[in-house]
């Protein structure tokens, strides 16, 4: 079974916590922990922005990243949300072991 971590970023706190809330209550993440006060320096739509954001990291299965991606997604005010998948390598095989056991397959 592997284990993922999804990096996410969000428009502010209410939308993280409800982004957080739908994939844990849906089982697609075992948890989710949401950064506040992070800022971003991007360039979209040919200018140069420079918002405030707040970091999603959700923990799931590599079988679950499908449908992650489209639940946050459908919960998203942005045109294009920052959702990547990184895989987890190792670690703490009782807590990769939670996460597989909380997460549907």
């Amino acid at each position: 079974m592997g284990i993922n971590f999804i990096y996410m970023t969000a428009g502010n706190k209410e939308e993280a916590k409800k982004i957080g809330a739908a994939l844990v209550a849906a089982k697609l993440a075992a948890c989710v922990n949401i950064l506040d006060n992070m800022n971003s320096i991007y360039m979209w739509e040919g200018e140069l922005q420079d918002d405030a954001e707040v970091v999603l990291i959700a923990k799931t299965t590599e079988a679950c990243v499908p449908q992650l991606i489209e639940k946050v997604k459908s919960l998203h005010s942005y045109d294009c949300p920052c959702i990547v998948s990184l895989p987890v390598l190792g670690g703490h095989k009782p807590f990769l072991d939670w996460i597989g056991e909380e997460v549907k397959a």
